[in-house]
């Protein structure tokens, strides 16, 4: 039952955070809001609730290690097993906006929280304000100066004929989904970490973050699929940038992180580090520029290699 628990508690997630995105999206465009302004802001905000809601109700359970193990995993997901995965499927041709702007942003958000993290084995209330003031920089560092290239966030966004008053009811309903589908995943996954007599760090950086990584994984094979993985790779990167800086500087604003287990930060956050740069070198391995299928089984059997010995 507790499985079943854990796959109710996925589903939810997944269908509460695609509903509040839509919604979102949706209420922006009724409002005249630019949609540059709504890629950056409400889709990208919306796309990472499920890992926000998750962590959230878990810190104020009690269980700090599980909210950060939620989001690192999900990272490494994000980059070992969606993007892996979607490169197999079709490869990717990598364009000059990974190097300028993507790729840096993603290893200077990683090196922030590294830091943040590694300083005391907790992140304060302090802390948790710092990331979210490095969230609203980044927004507008990219609004002025990327605020011409919006065709990826036009190819995305699209109106749906509903009221308003519909739209903000979808959004509390889905809100609802998001906390209930948290609340079982949480109490499932913990109720199977102690059945298993595994750490609820542990439980959350493996098959909790496969399970808030199902959407991206959902919407990325859709987008290779339509040979459009050139959107897949951002989204992902974008994705890892929300959750290290809005999921944990949200939920650590509200409540500090104490506690932290050293593994999170000698062991995991190391991995975390060596899935946001590997990306940069595969992109110069063989054929430049572009992530070939030998290049995503690397990141697949990469993953493999950090899951596994933790399962065992």
């Amino acid at each position: 039952m507790d499985y079943l628990g854990i796959l109710f508690g996925i589903i939810l997630l997944s269908h509460g955070g695609d509903l509040l995105t839509r919604s979102s999206v949706d209420i922006s465009f009724k409002l005249s809001i630019p949609k540059i302004i709504i890629g950056m802001t409400v889709v990208s905000f919306a796309t990472s609730a499920p890992e926000l809601i998750v962590s959230l109700n878990a810190t104020l359970d009690g269980l700090p290690n599980f909210a950060i193990g939620n989001v690192l995993g999900s990272n490494i997901a994000n980059i070992g097993l969606v993007l892996g995965i979607i490169t197999i499927i079709y490869p990717i041709s990598l364009k000059q906006r990974f190097y300028n702007t993507d790729f840096p942003l993603l290893i200077m958000s990683t090196v922030l929280f590294y830091y943040v993290i590694y300083t005391e084995s907790q992140i304060s209330r302090v802390e948790g304000i710092i990331l979210v003031i490095a969230i609203i920089l980044i927004l507008f560092y990219l609004f002025f100066y990327q605020k011409n290239d919006q065709s990826e966030f036009s190819e995305k966004l699209d109106k749906d004929k509903i009221s308003i008053f519909k739209s903000f009811l979808y959004i509390l309903f889905s809100g609802s989904l998001l906390w209930l589908g948290s609340e079982t995943l949480i109490k499932s996954a913990i109720s199977v970490a102690n059945k298993l007599e595994i750490s609820e760090r542990i439980i959350s950086i493996t098959m909790v973050a496969i399970g808030t990584s199902v959407p991206e994984l959902a919407a990325s094979i859709v987008a290779s699929l339509k040979k459009q993985n050139d959107l897949s790779i951002g989204n992902l990167i974008g994705s890892n940038i929300f959750n290290l800086l809005v999921v944990i500087g949200i939920t650590s604003s509200i409540i500090p992180l104490n506690g932290i287990d050293k593994s999170i930060i000698n062991n995991d956050m190391l991995w975390v580090v060596l899935f946001s740069v590997i990306i940069f070198p595969l992109a110069y391995l063989g054929k430049r520029n572009v992530l070939t299928r030998k290049k995503g089984i690397m990141l697949l059997a990469l993953y493999l290699i950090f899951i596994i010995p933790l399962l065992n």
